[in-house]
């Protein structure tokens, strides 16, 4: 396993993606409690949605794809794999999970190495060459041990937990100076605020994740172009896909390692993912320090 120098600037700008978040999410919780929101009811909820979202988010996931947990003696040339590129990455082995799906794309999901599950679909399987798909599931357990998972799980649910705390003081009051004062059309403004500058930074911050789970499978396999080649073909069959099935899966783009669209194209400020071109350009950069 080849190592090559950390990239201070790729790690710097998701500190400060994150730190901005928090700012943002104080923020937020400062002007609910300003107006009226107790500190019971905030910790209530925060506490309430962290525990589904932290514990359940793993097999939502799953079902909402028609995932299937798949046993060595099912699918064993992909365990095999997986159990190679583990030792490689000294991970230990999460669960695999297969999808039937002819729309070429993977995913990781879970909230630690330990309780992990990588899933790939038919389509990809069928798609890819040996080493490409071994990128692939490299770039989906860099994810693993990254703690991706965990990360964007717990940035989207601050998102999450805004949302209901303004509903609740829409329905529920929020209490005395909220009433008198008109502070529920203020909470709704700064939640309006809050979501738009929150989606933005998540999507950022999801895409600067992509950039290092590509950094690390390039790591792990030793082979940068096997993944910038399966990326090419990933999005090369991707329009081709009927867009009903595309629209069926949209909410899962920040899983995949390819984003499924509906659409022509998306705002990059609200992507989840890095431009194909400067994943492949970021990959064809690492091929080069892989030399030396």
């Amino acid at each position: 396993m080849k190592k090559w120098k950390t990239d201070w600037g790729l790690q710097s700008r998701m500190f400060l993606t994150m730190f901005l978040l928090a700012v943002v999410y104080l923020f937020f919780l400062a002007v609910l409690f300003s107006q009226g929101a107790g500190m019971s009811v905030m910790l209530i909820f925060i506490g309430g949605f962290m525990f589904l979202q932290y514990f359940m988010s793993d097999k939502l996931v799953l079902w909402s794809m028609g995932a299937k947990i798949v046993s060595e003696s099912e699918q064993p040339k992909l365990h095999e794999t997986i159990t190679k590129l583990c030792m490689i990455a000294d991970l230990p082995k999460p669960k695999v999970a297969v999808v039937n799906s002819s729309m070429p794309n993977a995913f990781a999901t879970g909230r630690s190495p330990k309780k992990s599950v990588v899933a790939v679909t038919t389509g990809i399987m069928n798609t890819l060459n040996q080493g490409e798909l071994e990128a692939v599931l490299a770039h989906e357990l860099s994810h693993v041990k990254n703690r991706d998972v965990m990360i964007m799980t717990i940035a989207g649910f601050l998102s999450t937990v805004a949302f209901f705390l303004v509903r609740y003081l829409l329905f529920f009051g929020g209490g005395q100076r909220s009433r008198e004062s008109g502070g529920i059309m203020a909470a709704w403004l700064v939640s309006i605020l809050v979501w738009v500058i929150s989606l933005i930074l998540i999507r950022t911050l999801s895409r600067y994740r992509e950039f290092s789970a590509d950094r690390g499978a390039a790591l792990i396999t030793g082979a940068p172009s096997n993944l910038a080649s399966a990326l090419m073909k990933i999005s090369g069959i991707m329009p081709r896909i009927p867009k009903d099935d595309l629209r069926k899966v949209e909410g899962m783009n920040a899983f995949f390692i390819i984003p499924a669209l509906s659409g022509s194209s998306v705002m990059q400020l609200f992507s989840t993912h890095p431009s194909v071109e400067k994943r492949i350009a970021a990959l064809e950069k690492l091929e080069t320090e892989l030399e030396f």
